[in-house]
């Protein structure tokens, strides 16, 4: 088994998330918040679903994973024996914002 560890800003990102999704509509945060745990876990597995990132991301080692039923991607990093979310980035909003956070 894979270990993952999630970053301080990208835990934030999903309480700012699931939070503003609660108002809109109670449950979805719930719902937003199980579908960010189901890619933990498929980030725990053998063979996870990480697609590739673009330009200096990619370079700098950079995959995703997209929720399911929701407009956001689980941004991951691979360090040693173990995968960091540093971001739960929206698709439409602020591309790339996030690429600050990973270091080579």
């Amino acid at each position: 088994m894979q270990r993952v560890r999630i970053s301080k800003d990208a835990a934030r990102e999903l309480e700012e998330a699931a939070r503003w999704y609660e108002r809109e509509s109670p449950g979805l945060g719930t719902r937003l918040i199980d579908a960010f745990e189901h890619a933990v876990d498929l980030l725990r597995g053998k063979m996870p679903p990480l697609l590739p990132m673009d330009g200096n991301s990619a370079a700098k080692g950079a995959k995703r994973i997209i929720l399911r039923r929701f407009p956001f991607s689980v941004i991951v990093i691979q360090r040693f024996d173990e995968y960091i979310i540093v971001a739960l980035a929206h698709h439409s909003r602020r591309p790339g914002y996030w690429k600050e956070r990973i270091r080579t």
